[in-house]
């Protein structure tokens, strides 16, 4: 268990840093749609690599062909790229406008609610997990800062639909995170739910690239910068690490350890590397702790105890994953 948070933190920390790179890059050529497929395009890229060479990946597929058959999950649970393509849409969209550390207030506010009732529906592939009332205090805790950050960012001139695009992002990404991980129960394998997640996010963002290309034109030059491309990569290994632990912490706890991470990151960078215009303010920082108490907060029930997270109903259980998956 203790293990299992410490990968969710480092996971959302390389979120954190993905917004950066992926806001950067958006700016850098001045079109947010084809910076997004850029990074979903590059992580596909690897991943097709990878599973060309590793066979208990592609024998995914199989098992996850077979679970749609016998609907064992439901079809719309494949779609989780979806959420994922809007989530690094938002990075360019928000994160290089309003900074790092305030686009992941807004995204901390998105997954804290979305875990919450991902959780109790039981959407996750650890089955339902009860809402107790320090999951409610941390859900009101995280809204509490966005709502206090926010009211500092506003003499900058930000506008609030910066705010609400990631924070629908947040509600996005805790589906996603629990989608991932049925498919990846399902399939046996975390390299083919993370081929899935891309294809269907790649897919996605490459129709909103083409319908907003042929109304604006294609960007007329891409920066050379190999970092600014890193983006994909990055998101190959944070959305693998979320489909396999998403099963041991549950969807609401996944998410906050990602905030956890991602906060930590965040702030770091605009306080290292502050984007132009935007320096980071006191209610900046406050929101950033209050957000950091409320994920703590949330989180002391389930860090008192350890549970076996159950199969669901008619469900056998998940295929026993080949060696070295």
């Amino acid at each position: 268990m203790w293990l299992a948070v410490v990968f969710a933190l480092i996971a959302g920390a390389m979120t954190a840093v993905q917004s950066r790179i992926n806001g950067e890059l958006a700016s850098a050529i001045g079109d947010p749609y084809t910076a997004a497929t850029i990074s979903f395009g590059t992580g596909l890229v690897l991943l097709l690599v990878a599973l060309a060479v590793w066979r208990p990946g592609r024998r995914g597929f199989e098992h996850l062909s077979a679970a749609l058959r016998e609907r064992r999950i439901a079809w719309w649970m494949v779609l989780g790229g979806i959420a994922g393509a809007w989530f690094v849409t938002t990075q360019g969209l928000s994160a290089g406008v309003v900074g790092v550390a305030l686009f992941t207030i807004a995204i901390v506010a998105g997954q804290t609610l979305g875990g919450i009732v991902f959780d109790l529906v039981g959407l996750g592939p650890g089955g339902r997990r009860p809402l107790t009332v320090t999951r409610v205090v941390g859900a009101v805790l995280a809204l509490a800062a966005i709502a206090w950050a926010v009211s500092a960012q506003l003499a900058h001139d930000v506008p609030i639909l910066l705010m609400v695009l990631p924070f629908i992002a947040g509600l996005g990404s805790a589906w996603q995170q629990a989608v991932n991980g049925r498919v990846r129960g399902a399939a046996a394998s975390a390299l083919t739910a993370t081929v899935v997640n891309f294809a269907v996010g790649t897919t996605a963002l490459v129709v909103v690239m083409l319908v907003h290309a042929a109304s604006v034109g294609w960007p007329t030059s891409f920066p050379g910068e190999a970092w600014l491309y890193t983006g994909g990569a990055i998101g190959c290994v944070f959305i693998a690490a979320q489909a396999v632990l998403v099963r041991v912490v549950g969807v609401l706890v996944l998410a906050l350890c990602g905030v956890g991470g991602q906060l930590a990151a965040a702030l770091s960078l605009d306080l290292l590397v502050p984007t132009a215009g935007r320096p980071v303010d006191v209610a900046t920082i406050g929101g950033t702790l209050l957000a950091l108490v409320a994920v703590i907060i949330a989180s002391i029930r389930w860090s008192r105890r350890r549970h076996a997270a159950p199969s669901e109903p008619g469900d056998p259980g998940e295929p026993a994953p080949h060696p070295g998956d």
